[in-house]
């Protein structure tokens, strides 16, 4: 077996450093204090960080209790292994919470065993000379950084993945200061309920975006596996891709002519559910989700099924939630505030996120439950990871995703090639017999070019589950947990009252 290297690199204020050759001994330093850790190459090509010193390593680092408690780091290589959906069925509950514009490096490039920062990278920075290396970025408040189309070509460069710095100073004036955080990274002391979430189930460190722009159309792979325009609307074949579909809006309520996956739902009588924070926002309830987020009323087929009624406010989630009433399909939008959306602050999200969670865990739902939580686009902030390309429209750049289910793989880090589709995949191999999203099955031909579920590329997330293993106990998390590092520290709560006027949304 040959040996190599992963990224020694300062991660999370460590400095780790893994050999892919069987056992070896590497050190762990931190403030003068060094933990020895032992590091176990997998036949299957990854690594496992042996428990009881990676405990010792972030508790004394003061990661957390609920990290600590539950880190046990490794990562396994599974493209290519065959799958077995033997248990898949165990999941009677799919939840897909979305949270908005972050990176996987800006929130997980330190993870340890994750794919995170390279050692010594240092990205070209045109307008000052020079070049920017990441850094630990604890502000709670971030801005928006350009996650268009165009901003994902200048931040890939070909695969470079050394554009952000040069994207993100193009929306600067021309003259005077020009601050930019798209080589922040933030630590698991900013955010350790979402590290506590990756530690004790299952960290996806290769999910990317569906398309290659920004939230609408992610949004619109989220539930339909494309993004397209329509020239009618009415007439599905008359629909073809495009990174910057129509935005549904009063004037035009109804753009998206293709099929999404509530047709094939409905059809065999699955109950589905798409949840908006504060409902849906309005000229006269502006604190809704707003319509870019929003994308199922705008499909036609939504229409024609009569399951506008399946479009239901937050606060219905958690009562079914409770009851044990939830149906076998959820999807999950925020609103701006809880969003984190560049401008929106990373901790009121995470509060928002983690309520959620606690719902579900805190009801009888829990043990059939699988909870699938990510972020829409990568909001500018730099990832390292060069995306594989699919079918001309994606895959977009890398953004953090992570499985939280009674079955999952505890402290599993998922390195197979992953996007949104996986989702998609997921519901109709649990609870649509298999069939896909394919114009020429599912009764409903659309113009799509192709389907989106069966690309060679794209994994598969039952292998991220362990339907032999004693069910995992619920995780219930202080929503605003003291001793967060972000600055400045969150109002109790986590609640926030920082404006939030249009022009801080760029791109969206």
């Amino acid at each position: 077996m040959q040996c190599r290297d992963v990224a020694p690199s300062a991660r999370y204020g460590i400095s780790v450093g893994f050999w892919y050759c069987g056992w070896t001994h590497r050190r762990v330093a931190n403030d003068g204090k060094i933990w020895k850790l032992l590091v176990e190459t997998e036949r299957s090509g990854g690594i496992r960080v042996r428990n009881r010193q990676l405990l010792a390593a972030l508790a004394a680092l003061g990661v957390g209790a609920a990290v600590a408690a539950g880190a046990n780091v490794h990562a396994r290589a599974t493209i290519g292994k065959p799958t077995a959906l033997t248990g898949i069925h165990l999941i009677k509950h799919v939840i897909v919470i979305m949270q908005e514009n972050r990176s996987f490096d800006e929130y997980f490039g330190t993870y340890p065993g994750a794919d995170g920062i390279p050692a010594d990278v240092c990205l070209p920075d045109p307008r000052r000379g020079g070049c920017q290396k990441p850094y630990a970025d604890h502000h709670d408040h971030n801005f928006n950084e350009p996650h268009g189309a165009g901003g994902y070509v200048g931040d890939v460069d070909g695969g470079k993945m050394d554009g952000f710095v040069a994207e993100s100073e193009k929306f600067c004036k021309p003259t005077g200061p020009c601050r930019t955080d798209v080589m922040g990274y933030h630590t698991g002391t900013d955010i350790p309920n979402y590290w506590a979430y990756a530690s004790n189930f299952v960290l996806n460190d290769h999910m990317f975006e569906s398309s290659h722009s920004w939230s609408t159309p992610a949004h619109l792979y989220e539930v339909s596996a494309w993004s397209a325009r329509c020239r009618r609307p009415t007439d599905p074949m008359s629909c073809s891709s495009s990174n910057y579909p129509v935005k549904r809006s009063a004037s035009d309520p109804m753009p998206y002519g293709w099929t999404d996956l509530t047709w094939m739902l409905h059809r065999q009588h699955v109950s589905w559910a798409y949840y908006l924070d504060h409902g849906a926002q309005t000229a006269s309830h502006p604190a809704g989700v707003p319509l870019i987020w929003n994308v199922l009323p705008g499909f036609a087929d939504v229409h024609a099924d009569g399951q506008l009624g399946s479009i239901r406010p937050l606060t219905v989630f958690k009562a079914q939630a409770k009851a044990g009433t939830l149906p076998k399909v959820s999807w999950i939008s925020p609103d701006r505030r809880d969003s984190e959306h560049a401008g929106a602050l990373v901790s009121t999200g995470q509060a928002y996120v983690t309520r959620i969670i606690n719902a579900v865990m805190s009801g009888p739902d829990w043990q059939s439950s699988a909870i699938f939580l990510a972020w829409d686009d990568w909001g500018g902030f730099y990832d390292n990871v060069a995306p594989p390309q699919v079918d001309g429209s994606g895959y977009g750049i890398r953004v953090p995703a992570m499985v939280i289910s009674p079955y999952a793989r505890q402290g599993y880090v998922d390195q197979q090639v992953l996007s949104f589709d996986a989702y998609i995949k997921f519901i109709e191999d649990d609870f649509l017999h298999h069939a896909r999203l394919n114009p020429a099955t599912d009764g409903r031909r659309d113009s799509r070019p192709d389907v989106r579920e069966g690309a060679s590329a794209l994994g598969n997330l039952v292998n991220d589950f362990d339907f032999s293993q004693t069910p995992l106990p619920a995780l219930i998390l202080n929503p605003c947990p003291p001793g967060m590092t972000l600055i400045p520290t969150p109002q109790p709560g986590c609640t926030d009252s920082i404006p939030l006027h249009a022009n801080t949304w760029g791109d969206s």
